[in-house]
């Protein structure tokens, strides 16, 4: 059943009748639609919404329509959502709306499929959002909508506090004036929390939580982060000596701060740390390090929770409305265990403890790696350059992609380097497309990226490494949206493989039992090792909600990741299950991106309209 369930979001992209470029003008064509749309929001019966979509259609909807994500398909069910929704929300007054790059374009993003994407803007009763329209041709010679995306991007009456809206800055305009104190001395209580308790706790420091504490505070919503480690960034500071970002870095900025011009296009690691520190501080955001968690109970009387802190060794209560989890997207470490592994006479850990092969001497050591996902092909190559003789354990096939040639034909990519498309552009273009439909287009995608990177699969091949091109050959997005991991982006590792320098045993089953000097695989092969890495990846992030909030807690949230029956990515950003409380993670964009949207969440909350 969970295999049909995956296979379900594979989705038979359409064909489209043949289009000459030269005989389409997209901005008048997206313009006629675009009308035609805003007669019909304003009154359904002026307009049949089977002159817009098509039969087989789409709309994609975060937070515009409906408290949640929705993905919605087919003509009929699109006229249900639509009537449900519409006439308490009122979405009105579209308007094509895109710059650098977001102008009306005709496009074949696959081979005989065609189609006009168009970005534009709205209001509703609530606040206003942005869109996108993809617009196919009829055999009539008409354009209909393929698929809709509609987006919250604020709310009425608490407007981001930016650019023109920002706050003077003065004593005098400050409250209460100078018998409230200087900017400092307000700053040093507002950390301190020593008037009011904090609208919102979010737990962790990293990415996740600074760019949602920063989206929080534009909205004027108070919110502490609370951070087990001593400094901010500590989350990537440490983490292992050689890593560095595998994202572009002009897809990573933070929101409303981005990177440097001047920096590297992949960031090493304690350069994201340092600047995630130093984020903190300019974006003013309330941090308390050192402190961890003791108790969460939340009160559903007064829909707000107990939190009991530990802050340097001092017990601190705080009543927040909400919490939120930004401690991690993957959850706790898998870390196996084995018969016979008291015995071993070598090191054994796993990978989110691995800082430094130099530390443990390698030279002229034997390492087995257990796992070929990134963290496990970085980890080996570390070792290798160390000295060390390495083997990496695979139990499973696993998706590999160039940094040369395959990473800069992924979507994300197009354009980056050259800055043609604001940053806010491309958020709202990369989820624009329901997944099910993202997935299908990423089939093409992977046999394109697979054959730009095919000397590579090749020799990998050739030397027993098993490649896996994702379920139903969807690729990277199909394996980091089920298992957020699973592939990995070379960036050098993979040619020591072909050149036999570091090896590769394959055993589906894996490690039967351990010894004083290395392990016996299930199918028989013995590996002799000193030290054994286990890059064995992490549980469900619900499992270290249990681990930290408890049972009761957790037990009333959802799985995360993966799709859901609609196509949507499950449980986090989103309701989850338990009221006031929001799980926040992912990748540097994808925390830039959804931070926007769990903040509209809370401030919707905290203003009454989720519950109208």
């Amino acid at each position: 059943m969970e295999e049909e369930a995956l296979h379900h979001h594979i989705i038979q992209l359409p064909t489209t009748p043949q289009v000459d470029p030269s005989s389409v003008n997209p901005a008048d064509i997206a313009e006629g639609w675009l009308a035609r749309l805003d007669l019909y929001l304003a009154d359904s019966s002026a307009v049949h919404l089977s002159d817009l979509f098509h039969e087989d259609s789409w709309w994609r909807d975060m937070l515009a329509l409906d408290w949640d994500f929705h993905t919605i398909r087919g003509l009929e069910n699109v006229q249900k959502y639509l009537d449900q929704h519409q006439p308490r929300v009122k979405l009105q007054g579209p308007r094509l709306h895109g710059e650098g790059g977001g102008e009306p374009a005709l496009d074949t993003p696959f081979p005989g499929f065609t189609w006009i994407t168009a970005m534009f803007a709205f209001e509703s009763r609530v606040g206003h959002g942005r869109g996108v329209f993809y617009l196919t041709p009829t055999g009539e010679g008409s354009w209909k909508a393929y698929s809709v995306y509609t987006a919250l991007q604020g709310l009425h009456g608490v407007e981001e506090k930016l650019g023109l809206q920002r706050p003077e800055g003065t004593i005098e305009s400050m409250s209460g004036g100078l018998a409230q104190g200087n900017w400092l001395e307000r700053r040093q209580r507002e950390m301190d929390f020593v008037d009011d308790h904090p609208t919102v706790l979010i737990v962790g420091a990293g990415q996740a939580g600074l760019n949602l504490a920063a989206r929080l505070q534009t909205l004027g919503q108070s919110c502490l982060i609370v951070e087990k480690n001593d400094r901010v960034g500590d989350n990537w500071r440490k983490r292992y000596r050689t890593l560095t970002t595998h994202d572009h870095i002009e897809t990573c900025h933070l929101a409303h701060l981005p990177f440097p011009k001047t920096w590297p296009k992949y960031l090493p690691k304690d350069k994201l740390a340092d600047w995630l520190e130093a984020y903190a501080t300019v974006m003013e955001l309330n941090v308390w390090t050192y402190t961890e968690i003791r108790t969460a109970v939340y009160v559903e009387q007064s829909q707000q929770w107990t939190v009991c802190l530990i802050r340097n060794g001092v017990e601190r209560i705080l009543h927040p409305r909400h919490l939120a989890w930004c401690a991690g997207h993957l959850g706790l470490p898998k870390i196996p265990s084995f018969p016979g592994q008291a015995g071993f006479e070598g090191k054994i850990y796993h990978a989110s403890q691995h800082i430094d092969a130099r530390q443990l001497a390698p030279q002229g050591k034997t390492v087995v790696v257990v796992g070929t996902g990134n963290s496990g092909h970085d980890i080996a190559q570390d070792f290798y350059q160390q000295g060390a003789s390495v083997t990496m354990l695979q139990r499973g096939p696993t998706y590999v992609l160039t940094e040369k040639n395959g990473l800069p034909l992924l979507p994300e990519n197009h354009g980056i380097d050259d800055n043609r498309t604001p940053i806010e552009e491309q958020d709202i273009l990369s989820e624009s497309l329901p997944w099910p439909v993202t997935l299908a287009l990423c089939v093409d995608l992977t046999k394109r990226i697979s054959a730009a990177d095919g000397a590579i699969l090749r020799g990998l091949s050739a030397v027993g490494f098993k490649l896996d091109f994702g379920i139903d050959g969807a690729g990277l997005l199909r394996s980091l949206v089920t298992r957020g991991g699973g592939y990995y982006i070379d960036f050098g590792c993979s040619q020591l493989l072909i050149d036999r320098k570091i090896h590769v045993q394959h055993c589906a089953s894996g490690i039967a039992s351990l010894d004083a000097k290395g392990m016996l695989l299930a199918d028989g092969t013995y590996l002799q090792a000193d030290i054994v890495v286990l890059a064995t990846g992490y549980a469900n992030m619900r499992d270290s909600i249990r681990h930290t909030l408890g049972d009761t807690v957790a037990n009333q949230c959802k799985d995360v990741w993966d799709l859901d029956e609609e196509g949507e990515i499950k449980t986090i950003w989103r309701p989850n299950g338990h009221p006031h409380l929001w799980l926040m993670g992912g990748s540097l964009s994808l925390c830039r991106i959804y931070s926007r949207f769990v903040a509209l969440q809370v401030a919707a909350t905290e203003l009454g309209l989720t519950a109208q």
